[in-house]
């Protein structure tokens, strides 16, 4: 169903969304559908959570200086430290579908919201460069679990909506980032100039986040999200052997290098062409703030569209150009580049748009955006580190930019590859 039509209207006593048959006849029963407060409640613990997917990673970006000097950091060593994340969500995300299996997606959200509260408590108390790293593991394992079940939650319990409810959320991700990448810097100057406070006081949206969850974890059946009759009787698939799953990955891991050093280095290129600090950024909150409208509106229009081939290489095109812009005059036309860039970031509700739409099933859906974003982040780990390998041997942003800018031409191409009009099932 289109996300301009329609849905329709089932009763909303029960909670879960199965769809029963009468027995001993052909005739269907009316479906049951989710109680509207299940709805909303899950709605709203999907905005929260989305707001807190990325806060622990751009509010480190555009503090990376103050902490690589206050934990006596080399530029190789900070570069490890901006592949972290791509790392922990592809070792972790592998883990969602099993643990959503046993305890129930709303379960492991709520989980994964707690592991990101904790872990932003205990990262700016630690004193060392392993225990910053060890906490900021925890937090990053919790936005994994959550990154991976984002689109299985909104495949089960909005079938109907999944281009507005994945924009809805894809939106409020987008939003989370660039505020977080906004108002960093000046709230740690409003607390005294001290890092380790403009780092921590992120857990407390951590924590608001947790509540939604806690009534849908409280009913088992409510955080499971009852599978349909379909998606029960779905067939294992062997995703591996799917040409489109494998294109999906690829192109997600691509999006996420890109993702990536923006949000690690970006302030830095910046800081080193003579622009503030908080200029910076605000620079980056621009970049990842072009997310918020795009975000709601790309998925939407994706999810009309039979092949999304042509979304990638118009994004793809604006990243040629945004780096191209910081190669040649990275302080002079600053505000267009950073525009470019956050329009190219929007790979990434496109991305997840695609994972729910090249699988015929909610169980399909699971293991794809599992397999896509777990081998995505891999593919996407060697980025930050070689642009910060790059930038201390050569001295300069020359050479890491014309890495990031040759990158973009490989992820048009599979993009458009993942966009075409086929599902894993026609392949596995």
């Amino acid at each position: 169903m289109r996300d301009d039509e329609t849905p329709p209207q089932t009763p909303t006593g029960t909670l879960s969304p199965a769809t029963p048959t009468a027995p001993g006849t052909d005739a269907p029963v009316t479906p049951a559908g989710p109680a509207a407060w299940v709805l909303r409640l899950v709605a709203v613990g999907l905005v929260l959570t989305a707001l807190n997917l990325r806060p622990a990673i751009t509010s480190l970006g555009a503090l990376l200086e103050e902490v690589r000097d206050g934990l006596h950091m080399s530029g190789s060593v900070a570069g490890v430290l901006t592949s972290v994340p791509p790392l922990c969500f592809a070792v972790f995300g592998i883990m969602a579908p099993r643990l959503a299996r046993r305890f129930g997606p709303g379960a492991v959200v709520c989980a994964g919201m707690t592991a990101i509260t904790a872990g932003l408590v205990i990262r700016p108390l630690v004193g060392g460069t392993a225990g910053f790293l060890a906490a900021s593991a925890l937090a990053l394992m919790g936005i994994a679990v959550s990154n991976v079940l984002m689109p299985v939650i909104v495949k089960r319990w909005f079938p109907d909506r999944v281009g507005s409810m994945t924009g809805l959320y894809s939106m409020a991700l987008a939003l989370g980032t660039s505020l977080a990448a906004a108002v960093t810097v000046p709230m740690t100057e409003a607390m005294g100039g001290s890092w380790k406070a403009g780092l921590g006081i992120w857990a407390a949206l951590a924590a608001v986040a947790i509540l939604p969850w806690i009534p849908l974890v409280r009913d088992r059946r409510a955080a499971s999200g009852q599978p349909s009759a379909q998606q029960e009787r779905a067939p294992e698939l062997r995703i591996t052997r799917s040409r489109t799953a494998w294109a999906l990955a690829c192109f997600f891991g691509l999006q996420a290098t890109a993702a990536y050093i923006t949000m690690g280095w970006m302030p830095q290129i910046f800081r080193d062409a003579g622009v503030s600090a908080g200029t910076a950024g605000v620079l980056l909150a621009v970049t990842m703030a072009m997310g918020v409208p795009l975000a709601f509106v790309i998925p939407r229009v994706a999810a009309r569209m039979r092949n999304q081939g042509p979304i990638v290489v118009f994004l793809g095109s604006c990243g040629l150009l945004g780096y191209a812009g910081l190669f040649f005059a990275p302080s002079g036309g600053a505000w267009a580049w950073a525009v470019l860039l956050g329009v190219s970031n929007c790979a990434f509700p496109l991305a997840l748009t695609m994972i729910s739409m090249r699988s015929r099933s909610g169980a399909g859906v699971v293991r794809l955006s599992a397999f896509a974003q777990s081998c995505g982040y891999l593919i996407s780990i060697p980025g930050p580190l070689l642009v910060g390998v790059l930038y201390q041997h050569s001295g300069g942003w020359g050479l890491p930019i014309g890495l990031m800018a040759a990158l973009m031409v490989p992820q048009m191409v599979v993009g458009t590859l993942a966009g075409r009009d086929r599902t894993i099932e026609d392949e596995c």
